[in-house]
C-alpha cells in the first residue's frame, strides 16, 4: 500500500467491520464500544491512516479554504497583505491557497479555474495590471461564491473591496514636496483603468491645484510601472529645460530606478531633484538616500479582507451587497525628499 493512501474502507476490510462503524469509532461516537474504538485506532495507526479533512468539509458543503490571487509575491507589499490574510484566516479556522498572476490576465484566468476546481469557499483578489474587465469573475458571482477584492480594482466596478485611500496618499506626498520647496514636480503615472494609479494621479493633480501650481502634461510619464519605464521616463525628464525639481513615482520600484538614473547623471537627491515613491516597500529603507514613500497598511488590508469574507460566508442569503472599506495611508518621510532637516525622518 506504499502508493495508496489508506482510507476508512481499508480499515473496515482489515477488521471485518462496516465503514459506518469505522467512521463512528474514529469520531469517538458513544454507540461504539471502547474495545472496538481501540482496535480501530490501532489499525488506523498501522496503516498510517490520515483523515481527509477536505473531503469531510465538502460533505458538509464547505472546504474551509479561501483562494487568494495576487499579481506577485516577490515584493514587500503583497507579501505583507498575504501575511495579514493568513493570520486572520488561521484565527478563523480557515486555510488559504495562494496563486499569483504575474501581472498577466491569462494567468489570472487560469488561476481562477484552479481555485474553483479546488472548491474554495471564497476568493480574495488583487487584479493583474493587464486586466481590463471582470468578465472572468462572472461565473464566480453567478455561483454566489463570496468575492472580495483588495488594493487593485477596476475603475467604476461595483464590487466588495478593501483599499487604501490612494488619492489621499498621493496628495500627502505632493504636498510634502511642495512644502520642501519643489515647484516642477514630475509624475510617473500607471495604467489609468486601475483604481490605484488613477487615484494616485488624481491626488497629484489635487495637490498642484490646491497649492496654486500649474499642471504641465509634459511632466507626466504614463507607463506600465516596470523597472524599464523608470529608466526611460527619468531620461525623458532629464532632457527637459528647466529640469523637474522633484519626481513622484506611483510605485517604489519605479522611484528606485529613477534614483539610479539621477545618480548616473550626478544629480544630487534631494538638493537638485527630490524623489518619492508609493507602497513603502522594504527596500526603501536601504536605498541611498532612503526613499520617501507611502505606507499602504498591507497587514490591516489583509485582515480586513478576511473579516469581510467571513461576514459574506456567514450570510445565508447568498446575495452580497457590495461595500468598500477604505484605509488611511501613512506618509513616510525620509532623506530623498528632506531638504529641511526640521522634519522628522521616518
Amino acid at each position: 500500500m506504499a502508493n495508496h493512501r489508506a482510507s476508512i474502507t481499508d480499515i473496515a476490510k482489515v477488521l471485518g467491520l462496516s465503514v459506518s462503524t469505522i467512521s463512528r469509532a474514529l469520531a469517538d461516537h458513544r454507540d461504539v464500544s471502547e474495545d472496538t474504538k481501540a482496535r480501530v485506532r490501532q489499525v488506523a495507526k498501522d496503516l498510517n491512516y490520515r483523515p481527509n479533512h477536505l473531503a469531510a468539509a465538502l460533505r458538509k458543503g464547505r472546504s474551509n479554504t479561501l483562494g487568494v490571487l495576487v499579481p506577485y509575491i516577490t515584493g514587500n507589499f503583497f507579501s505583507v497583505v498575504v501575511n495579514g490574510i493568513e493570520t486572520a484566516a488561521t484565527k478563523a479556522g480557515l486555510n488559504v491557497m495562494i496563486c499569483q498572476s504575474n501581472e498577466n490576465v491569462l494567468h489570472e484566468k487560469r488561476n481562477l479555474e484552479t481555485l474553483l476546481n479546488a472548491q474554495v469557499d471564497g476568493f480574495l483578489v488583487s487584479l493583474a495590471r493587464t486586466t481590463h474587465n471582470l468578465d472572468h469573475f462572472a461565473g464566480i458571482q453567478e455561483l454566489n461564491i463570496p468575492l472580495v477584492f483588495f488594493d487593485r480594482i477596476l475603475e467604476g466596478s461595483d464590487v466588495s473591496a478593501v483599499v487604501v485611500d490612494d488619492r489621499l496618499g498621493a496628495y500627502q506626498v505632493v504636498r510634502h514636496l511642495i512644502e520642501q520647496g519643489s515647484r516642477r514636480i514630475a509624475h510617473f503615472a500607471g495604467p489609468q483603468h486601475l483604481n490605484v494609479w488613477k487615484n494616485r494621479f488624481q491626488g497629484y493633480l489635487d495637490a498642484l491645484r490646491d497649492f496654486g501650481l500649474p499642471f504641465d502634461d509634459s511632466l507626466v510619464y504614463h507607463c506600465d510601472m516596470t523597472e524599464q519605464s523608470g529608466v526611460a521616463g527619468t531620461r525623458k525628464f532629464l532632457q527637459m529645460s528647466p529640469l523637474p525639481d522633484a519626481i513622484f513615482a506611483a510605485v517604489d520600484i519605479v522611484a528606485v530606478e529613477a534614483m539610479q538614473v539621477l545618480k548616473e547623471h550626478r544629480i544630487r537627491i534631494p538638493e537638485e531633484i527630490a524623489l518619492a515613491g508609493f507602497s513603502n516597500e522594504a527596500f526603501t529603507m536601504f536605498t541611498e538616500p532612503r526613499l520617501t514613500s507611502v505606507d499602504q497598511c498591507g497587514e490591516q488590508m489583509g485582515q480586513q479582507a478576511v473579516q469581510m469574507m467571513q461576514e459574506m460566508l456567514a450570510s445565508h442569503s447568498g446575495h452580497f451587497i457590495p461595500r468598500r472599506v477604505v484605509l488611511s495611508p501613512k506618509l513616510k518621510i525620509r532623506d530623498s525628499t528632506l531638504r529641511h532637516s526640521s522634519l522628522l525622518i521616518d
